[in-house]
Order: C-alpha cells, then sequence, then structure tokens
C-alpha cells in the first residue's frame, strides 16, 4: 500500500518527486525517500515521519531523473534503515517498491550466507542485491533476471549509478501507471500523483516492466516482447483532485457526492452501458464480493437485488472468498451460470483481484463494479459498471460508497426488468426515483450544522452502538466503520434484533447509540429496538425520515433526512454518518485524511 513515483526529464526532479509523493501520502506515510541520478552518482534522503520530514532535509538539489516512496510499513517498523529507497552492497543500485515479497525470508538468508550484509528489517532489501547479481551492463535484463528470483506482488521502480537518465520499472499485482509529458516522463503507484504534470498516461499491466528516459518508454513482459502503450486521456484534471478550499479532502468528497451520482447515474442508465455486461442468460445465484466500506455497499445490493429478481444473493469477504465452496447455482439448474459481482473502488485491491481470479477459474461470470477503467480488476472481469465518481482521496470512502451503491441498484434494476420482474412503467419510476439522489443528498449536506452539534455530545464515548434493520443493517455497520477510521472510538454495527442477544449488556449511559431509523415495514421493531436502548439509560441518537414521531418522542437527538423512498434511505443515511464521524474526528483533532495504520488502496493480502 506505499506509493511509488518516478521523474525523468528536465524539470526539477527533487520538487516534482515531492509533490508527487505529498499526493501519493494516502497510499502510506510513516516515512519517504528520493534517490537522484546526480553527477558523483546515485544519491538518497529518506526519512521516518512524514513526507514533510524528508523535505525539510533535502538539500538543494538540481537532478532531473529520480524515484520516491512513502511508506506504509509492512516488514520493519517504521525507522530511517525501512524507508525507501534500498540498495545493493555498493550503493550504486536504488529500489523503491510497493507490495510484500513472498519468498524474501530465503532468500535474505541465503545471501547473509554469502557475506551479504542486510541494513534493514524490509523485504524489498533482496531485490537491489539480486538485481546487483545479475548486472553486466543491462539494467533493464538485470530486473527482469532479479524478478524471475521472486515471488510476491510488487510495484517497483529502479535507479543504476552506471545508467543516467534511465529508470526500470515493473508490476505484479500493485498498480502502475505511466504519465506521458512533452520532453517528460512518469511513472506512479496512481494517476492523482501525476496529474498536475500530464493527464496522458498509460497502465502497466501484470507481469510487464517499462524502461523510462525523458524522450522514450518501452514496455516488455517478463519473456522480453515488447508492446506499444496504450495511452489514455483522463477524465478529471488537477482541480479535481485538489482540497478546493476545504480543511480536509474527506470534507470536500462528503461535498461533492451529488456531483459524483449525476456522473455516474448517466452513463449508468444508459442501455448499452447495463447491455455491455451480457447478462441476457438464466442467472442461478449471486455472489457479491468486496473488502470494507465495498462490502457494505454489496450487502445494501442484496437486499435490493433480492426483492427486485428472487435470485439469491450472497455476499463475501474477499479475503475469504477463496476458501469458500466453489459458487454453486441454486435449485440444480443446469443451464444457468454463477454471477460474481466484485467492488472495488480502485479496482487494485488484493484480495478482491484473487477473487476475481478464483471466480474465473470456477467458471462464473464476473462483473466488476470500479472507479478506474483501466484498473487490474477492471480488465480481469468480463464485464464492468464503471463509476465516475473522481479522485477519491481521502482514506476513508465516501462517495464512492454512495456511486458504488447507486450502481447496485440499477443492476438489479436491470436484471428485474431483464427477467420481467418490473414492467416498463416501473422501469422508468426507478430510474426517476434514482435521479432525485443528487438533490436528497444535497438536502442532508444543507444539514450539515445539526450533525456537527451532535456530533460534539459523542466525542466522550467509550463506545458506540449503530443499529438498524433491513436496509439500515449495512449502513450501521459502514456508520461504524467511519467513526472507528477516523476518531479511533470504538464502534460497532449490529442488526437491532441483536441487541438482546448480547451486546445489550454493554450498554450505559457512556455507550451512545445510533439507530438508523427507515420508514419501511421493520421500522415498528426498530422502534421497540430503540424503547430497549432507553430503558437502559444508553444515549440515544436517531438518523430517520421527515415525519417520524417516534424518533423525536424517544429522543432529544435526531439527525432527520429528506422524505423519499424508504429504499433510497441508504444514500441520505449514509452521507449524514460519514458527517458524523467527520465532526466527531474533528473535535477530537484527529488527522482525518491519514488515519493512523491505514491507507487508502489495499495492494497487499
Amino acid at each position: 500500500m506505499c506509493g511509488i513515483v518516478g521523474y525523468a526529464g528536465s524539470g526539477n526532479a527533487p520538487q516534482i518527486l515531492v509533490e508527487a509523493l505529498k499526493r501519493l501520502e494516502y497510499r502510506g506515510y510513516d516515512s519517504s525517500g528520493i534517490a537522484l541520478h546526480e553527477k558523483n552518482g546515485l544519491t538518497i534522503h529518506k526519512k521516518q515521519g512524514r513526507i514533510t520530514v524528508m523535505e525539510e532535509a533535502l538539500p538543494k538539489l538540481a537532478a532531473t531523473v529520480g524515484i520516491g516512496h512513502t511508506r506504509w510499513a509492512t516488514h520493519g517498523e517504521p525507522s530511517d534503515a525501512n524507508a525507501h529507497p534500498q540498495v545493493d552492497s555498493s550503493g550504486d543500485i536504488a529500489v523503491i517498491h510497493n507490495g510484500t515479497l513472498e519468498n524474501y525470508a530465503d532468500l535474505r538468508s541465503g545471501m547473509e550466507a554469502a557475506g551479504i550484509k542486510f541494513n534493514s528489517g524490509t523485504d524489498t532489501e533482496v531485490l537491489p542485491h539480486l538485481i546487483e547479481r545479475h548486472y553486466d551492463g543491462d539494467l533493464l535484463t538485470a530486473v527482469r533476471t532479479a524478478l524471475g528470483d521472486v515471488t510476491g506482488a510488487y510495484a517497483i521502480a529502479v535507479l543504476h549509478a552506471a545508467h543516467p537518465g534511465e529508470i526500470v520499472a515493473a508490476r505484479n499485482e500493485s498498480p502502475l501507471v505511466i504519465g506521458f509529458g512533452e520532453g517528460e516522463h512518469f511513472i506512479a503507484s496512481d494517476a492523482p500523483a501525476i496529474v498536475k504534470y500530464t493527464q496522458r498516461v498509460a497502465y502497466v499491466r501484470n507481469g510487464e516492466l517499462v524502461c523510462l528516459t525523458a524522450d522514450s518508454v518501452e514496455i516488455s513482459d517478463m519473456a522480453g516482447n515488447i508492446r506499444e502503450p496504450e495511452i489514455e486521456e483522463l477524465d478529471w484534471s488537477f482541480e479535481d483532485s485538489e482540497r478546493g478550499g476545504y480543511a480536509h479532502y474527506m470534507l470536500k468528497e462528503i461535498f461533492e457526492q451529488p456531483r459524483a451520482l449525476q456522473e455516474s447515474l448517466l452513463p449508468t442508465l444508459a442501455e448499452a452501458i447495463i447491455d455491455g455486461l451480457d447478462l441476457n442468460w438464466r442467472i442461478g445465484s449471486i455472489s457479491i464480493v468486496a473488502c470494507g466500506t465495498s462490502l457494505h455497499a454489496g450487502m445494501v445490493g442484496k437486499y435490493v437485488i433480492e426483492q427486485l429478481t428472487a435470485i439469491p444473493v450472497n455476499v463475501c469477504h474477499a479475503s475469504e472468498f477463496r476458501y469458500s465452496p466453489p459458487v454453486q447455482n441454486v435449485g440444480g439448474m443446469l443451464s444457468a451460470r454463477p454471477l460474481v459481482v466484485l467492488i472495488s473502488q480502485s479496482g487494485e485491491t488484493a484480495d478482491t483481484l484473487a477473487a476475481a481470479r478464483v471466480a474465473r477459474q470456477q467458471g462464473s461470470h464476473t462483473v466488476a463494479i470500479c472507479n478506474v477503467g483501466g484498473s487490474s480488476l477492471a480488465r480481469n472481469v468480463d464485464g464492468i459498471l464503471l463509476t465516475h465518481a473522481g479522485p477519491e482521496i481521502g482514506v476513508a470512502a465516501t462517495k464512492t460508497f454512495l456511486v458504488q451503491m447507486q450502481a447496485l441498484y440499477m443492476l438489479a434494476v436491470h436484471l428485474a426488468y431483464s427477467r420481467k420482474g418490473i414492467d416498463l412503467p416501473q422501469l422508468r419510476r426507478w430510474e426517476q426515483e434514482l435521479r432525485k439522489l443528487p438533490h436528497y443528498v444535497g438536502q442532508v449536506l444543507e444539514r450539515r450544522s445539526v450533525i456537527t452539534k451532535l456530533a460534539n455530545s459523542l466525542t466522550q464515548a467509550s463506545s458506540l452502538f449503530f443499529i438498524g434493520r433491513n436496509l439500515g443493517y449495512p449502513i450501521a455497520l459502514e456508520g461504524a466503520l467511519k467513526l472507528k477510521e477516523i476518531s479511533y472510538l470504538h464502534a460497532e454495527g449490529y442488526p437491532a434484533g441483536e441487541l438482546k442477544h448480547g451486546p445489550l449488556a454493554l450498554l450505559s449511559p457512556q455507550t451512545p447509540v445510533i439507530a438508523i431509523a427507515s420508514q419501511d415495514h421493520t421500522h415498528a421493531k426498530l422502534v421497540s429496538n430503540m424503547e430497549e436502548v432507553a430503558a437502559r439509560k444508553a444515549p440515544l441518537l436517531v438518523v430517520a425520515q421527515e415525519g417520524d414521531a417516534d424518533a423525536l418522542r424517544l429522543s432529544e437527538r435526531v439527525i432527520t433526512l429528506p422524505a423519499s423512498d424508504p429504499v433510497l434511505m441508504p444514500f441520505t443515511a449514509g452521507v449524514a454518518l460519514q458527517l458524523l464521524a467527520y465532526h466527531v474526528a474533528e473535535e477530537l483533532g484527529c488527522d482525518i485524511d491519514k488515519p493512523r495504520n491505514l491507507a487508502k488502496s489495499v495492494t497487499v493480502e
């Protein structure tokens, strides 16, 4: 989950690398470093701590070629020694790495037995020593041969003192993108790092290497076969990825949600997009596979798909999917084929990619819901529902959660209509309701001041519970996740009916409960659960739709949502709980965009 960047051109490489690293800091921020080609060879500058610590220690430098790294520690604690770049014995080869090398321990023990001294606790340090072993004047060949000795996930960039002006990069599982400028080229873990300098990019595929200079880019595979880069134009700009006057990226992205929904809705409603998924066959079962926030979006999707289609839906943690029995059709329908829907914001989530491979090996039809069209996931499924949320920099997912749910709703409507579960007038009514989402979400954002005041009352809690029923349950899970991610308060989400099966023992005046009260068929039972909470003197905060008299009767602390169709409540309640978590964390003085121990794109298993 580290971030890597490289630059070759005529500009000020140290400045460009540091700026790019700051835009990758959401991928890791416990140490950082850069390596530069200078007249007398390579120079390395790295420091434990945030990128500004390394930046402040940099001397005046004028190099035009270099690589940089911001770290999320996996092997070895955060320290100057464990920061990247890592170098070989001579100091002539510098390597930066995102990923994990599974066989590094065996490689390292063999090297140490041969007398090679290691200076860090990282898995990465074996790479420069391997490259040194295979180097005979051709850096690209040495890197290619060295990578044949390792197993695991990686995106790497390499400099060699004897090859000024040249960067060699490679990827396996971990993301890598090339940026094309005028007389300059870039590599990076993610496009936001380089979008200030270019919007022309190409994505490196698994098992490929890149040899990059200011004037040329060559992409080849492990066998040495060369392919032409497929250059794309990003549909968002540098300004889109800036904070734009907001205190945090997370807050900016919360307020971008009406636009994200609108941008994603227009192409999703186009019949060509849905028809392109090739779902016009008998689906026996559906598995939705995801991690974290995307998993919660999938849980919402399960309720809607089952309600509209009666197709059984299973929601799976991507990290556990491969250990489950093969996806089966229900009812012995041999003519049917399972559908596996994989959800990932980045399209590079390691566990979700592994699940996609397993699903295809099992013969399932795979569809991705993803925010990055050129991602690994998008290229390794049978069809894709591409969301259009734009760049999401804040580690805690916000707008991508809403557009993922939106895509699942549209998938449900399409499946229902194609199977004659709904007729054309019903289809149009669904479309009309979904078109109202930006308006409803905008109304929630207008109530921010009320949410801010309520957030202040939660900061002293010892623990918090979020409860809901039906569609409110996954929103309770997501609300708890948002709060714990950025405020570090302990929070748990539960189906409201489960309170009496154990968690009720934990309720006290110091344990607030946040109830998501939808005006659906579960409302009366949810009110009973809120009565149970009130009877135990636990502070009760209710997220309820306009006109909910029970919510106002049971609590003085109510976040009121627009009176939309209850099936759309996950969108409005989700936004309210994002704001609640944000303002609790703000009141506690937390680093909201960079929560401790977390990174944005989880590219290791």
